[in-house]
């Protein structure tokens, strides 16, 4: 969660619902993080508009979890707006035996 921390103070995260939703219709998102006990309701609306998007989602991490990493509390949804610290993101959550899989969504037509 390191990265995250940094993507943070470099700000590069869009943060709650409404700024994570905003920033991935404007294609500013390029990694979403889900908290893995979010609402189904918030989990539905932002792995749809992630789909819709194709930007990559990971639900791996509880809302302490992601709220630690920002240093503000407790955290649903997060977007990554940089490109080298999602991939940043990415490849360490790849390599983290805490993280099951990271979801590449793409357009269905």
């Amino acid at each position: 969660m390191q990265a995250v921390g940094l993507a943070m103070r470099a700000g590069a995260l869009a943060l709650g619902e409404e700024g994570v939703m905003k920033a991935v219709r404007s294609g500013k998102a390029k990694l979403v993080l889900l908290a893995s006990d979010a609402s189904a309701n918030t989990a539905k609306k932002a792995e749809d508009k992630c789909r819709y998007y194709e930007v990559p989602i990971v639900r791996s991490f509880s809302r302490e979890q992601l709220g630690a990493g920002t240093g503000k509390g407790e955290r649903v949804l997060l977007a990554v707006t940089d490109d080298g610290l999602a991939g940043l993101i990415r490849r360490h959550l790849e390599n983290s035996a805490e993280v099951t899989g990271i979801e590449q969504t793409r357009k269905q037509r």
